[in-house]
């Protein structure tokens, strides 16, 4: 009598692992994108498309082409940094930059408010969504 020699079996392979998991990712990330509550149906936001953008009166402008204006008049460092001082040692300068200004010349104005005394320069900007 001669003996059989057993089939191989075939190892399963671990798909049902991996779908346990991704099922798991799946709940994980539904339930974590609620919680934040929805807002309510009724409120319709305000449209912002037509408003025109200007700087705050008691900034200082840097223009496309290098200048600094306050007010509509040309202005110096020295003068933005006389006016930004109060009682404290602290000297906080608001500067709202054209979009079309170079890098570098933000830079260079920034270095040199900086050297004039400037311990906080602040670039005002656009808010985007």
């Amino acid at each position: 009598m001669a003996l059989r020699l057993p089939t191989p079996r075939s190892r399963p392979e671990p798909t049902i692992a991996l779908i346990n998991i991704v099922f798991l990712m799946l709940i994980f990330f539904m339930i974590a994108g609620t919680l934040a509550p929805p807002m309510d149906g009724q409120v319709e936001l305000v449209s912002t498309e037509d408003l025109e953008g200007r700087p705050p009166p008691d900034t200082t402008v840097l223009t496309a082409d290098g200048d600094l204006i306050y007010r509509g008049e040309s202005t110096t460092p020295d003068a933005i940094i006389a006016r930004a001082k109060t009682d404290s040692d602290d000297v906080d300068v608001r500067i709202v930059v054209d979009r079309n200004v170079a890098a570098t010349t933000l830079m260079d104005h920034v270095a040199t408010l900086r050297n004039a005394g400037a311990t906080a320069i602040w670039i005002v900007t656009e808010r985007g969504l």
